[in-house]
């Protein structure tokens, strides 16, 4: 199989069309007919079905799909790396970030990177923590924002924000700021995330030990629902301000440190370290660093602490 190949596979199963990915690689049916036959020669199965209303991937398309989308990145890093010296830096930045630092940071980060190097196409992928940790350990990601991953091997952290948890209800549930201890939460109703989420062992571990048992009244894999139900009262959760502060601004959601004892979470810039950084990943690293830290500094993140160099 040869680039051409993966590429007409990649492009006839965004558009459902053969004849519509001809008309975007610029090649003509035959070609595109060509290329697939090949391909299902060489794999020994059927990689689309031909249905009245398109192309539909079979099983064994959407696994050669994936995995020859991984290597047209890697072939991409790999032409921006060798290709002649510029001043400028090109290509595309894949980086993850944490759901709930993804409202916070998203924005001003695509902004910073876009006006430092115009050339660089950003793409970010968010999710929650184990979610993006199997992103980066795959490949799909070169940069994630990821809680502390001293458990995980072959990955390059740099430790960057302690960050406190806050506990959540709905309005007017908690007033000032004074540290709310955990044991208050002694069989109350609770919204968790699901077991995906790195928060939900940090939240469960904390509980253990406390020797406190919670109601879970619902749990979710969604942190806008998540947010939503404890705002119509089904219960309390336990979230970063991060994750909550527009909500906290706007009144919407009430809340109050985990204290008694003191609850946060760890926040780690994170790569493979097996693989190279992209000259885009190289460049961005630094101007997310940066970012974070001035919000800390300019108490633009409350709770946050930094801890990196």
């Amino acid at each position: 199989m040869d680039i051409k190949q993966i590429r007409t596979l990649i492009a006839i199963a965004e558009t459902g069309s053969a004849t519509r990915a001809g008309e975007l690689l610029h090649l003509v049916q035959p070609a595109v007919s060509r290329h697939i036959r090949l391909l299902e020669e060489e794999c020994g199965v059927p990689l689309f079905e031909r249905e009245r209303h398109g192309m539909v991937l079979t099983d064994a398309g959407r696994t050669l799909v994936e995995y020859g989308r991984r290597a047209l990145r890697e072939l991409d890093k790999a032409r921006a790396e060798i290709g002649p010296a510029t001043t400028s830096v090109s290509g595309r930045l894949t980086i993850g970030l944490l759901a709930s630092t993804s409202r916070l940071l998203a924005g001003e980060l695509v902004a910073r990177v876009r006006a430092r190097y115009p050339a660089v196409t950003v793409s970010i992928t968010v999710g929650y923590a184990g979610n993006v940790l199997q992103w980066l350990e795959a490949g799909d990601i070169e940069l994630a924002l990821l809680y502390d991953t001293r458990s995980s091997t072959g990955l390059q952290a740099e430790a960057l924000v302690d960050e406190r948890l806050y506990v959540l209800g709905p309005p007017g549930e908690f007033t000032g700021n004074e540290p709310f201890p955990l044991k208050g939460l002694k069989d109350r109703p609770m919204v968790m995330p699901n077991a995906s989420h790195g928060l939900r062992s940090i939240i469960e571990h904390a509980l253990a030990v406390a020797g406190i048992s919670v109601d879970v009244v619902a749990e979710t894999n969604a942190l806008d629902l998540q947010k939503s139900l404890v705002a119509k009262g089904f219960g309390y959760t336990i979230l970063p301000t991060s994750a909550v502060l527009e909500e906290l601004q706007a009144g919407t959601l009430s809340g109050a440190p985990v204290g008694t004892p003191d609850l946060s979470r760890r926040i780690v810039l994170a790569r493979a370290a097996a693989r190279r950084p992209s000259p885009a990943s190289a460049a961005a690293a630094p101007i997310l660093t940066a970012l974070m830290k001035e919000m800390v500094d300019q108490q633009a993140w409350p709770g946050a602490a930094w801890i990196g160099r």
